[in-house]
């Protein structure tokens, strides 16, 4: 197994007033020629989104899309003709595929809006452009984890998927739970964010807002040493 820390402290960082952005990987103008990507992991990006603004419509293609609001809301147009509101306890998916336009505005004129994205690349180049998002409840399977993405061909129905070998998972965990996350696809890699709490893996204290890579595993054990929401993501290291 190799592994690595990335320290919160290490995240690039840009405030355009309206928006309080975190860079876990090379993104606009921050670049780091040591965090590009993550395998196919190639943005998570940590922003707070001030009330009433938000992304004017900008082109998107081949990328797969997620957003995970974690306050708030954004509200969502394309050039699909699609428009909805993705709140706090959804995942939004977007295929951009082909080429797609968009844009993300917060959806209240008075509160802030707090949101992770995330960019993977695809398996499949050019294909139909798509949007899906659904409703999660991770804390009614508390100290569990939840498949919220999966691949399109090994999907049960029950997470959205995307057009790559990864899954993502979320869960919320109480304070002295250890957990076994299994490795689903050989060759995948594990990018584990901590969104809230403390951990240890590994004999490693990983904090709030830190991020932790596994590569070349079969199951890593995580401990929670304070209550914690877990985003565990899983992907392909190499393009095929």
């Amino acid at each position: 197994m190799k592994t690595r820390l990335f320290p919160k402290s290490q995240r690039g960082t840009a405030d355009h007033g309206w928006l309080q952005a975190n860079f876990s990987f090379s993104f606009g103008n921050y670049y780091n020629p040591d965090m590009v990507q993550f395998g196919m992991l190639r943005v998570l990006n940590d922003d707070t989104i001030g009330a009433g603004m938000g992304f004017g419509t900008h082109p998107h293609d081949n990328m797969e899309i997620i957003t995970i609001p974690l306050e708030g809301g954004l509200t969502h147009r394309d050039s699909m003709g699609s428009h909805a509101t993705v709140r706090f306890g959804e995942v939004q998916v977007m295929s951009a595929g082909t080429g797609i336009t968009h844009s993300e505005m917060n959806a209240s004129e008075t509160d802030r809006a707090k949101t992770l994205q995330l960019w993977i690349f695809p398996e499949t180049e050019n294909v139909t452009p798509r949007y899906d998002q659904k409703s999660f409840d991770p804390e009614a399977h508390r100290n569990s984890f939840i498949n919220i993405v999966s691949p399109n061909d090994k999907n049960d129905g029950n997470a959205l998927w995307i057009y790559q070998q990864a899954w993502l998972h979320l869960g919320v965990f109480d304070a002295g739970q250890t957990i076994e996350y299994k490795i689903n696809a050989e060759g995948n890699g594990l990018y584990l964010f901590l969104i809230e709490g403390e951990l240890e893996i590994n004999g490693q204290a990983v904090n709030e807002r830190d991020a932790y890579g596994a590569v070349e595993f079969d199951t890593l054990q995580i401990k929670t040493k304070a209550a914690a929401k877990i985003l565990t993501i899983e992907v392909p290291m190499q393009f095929k």
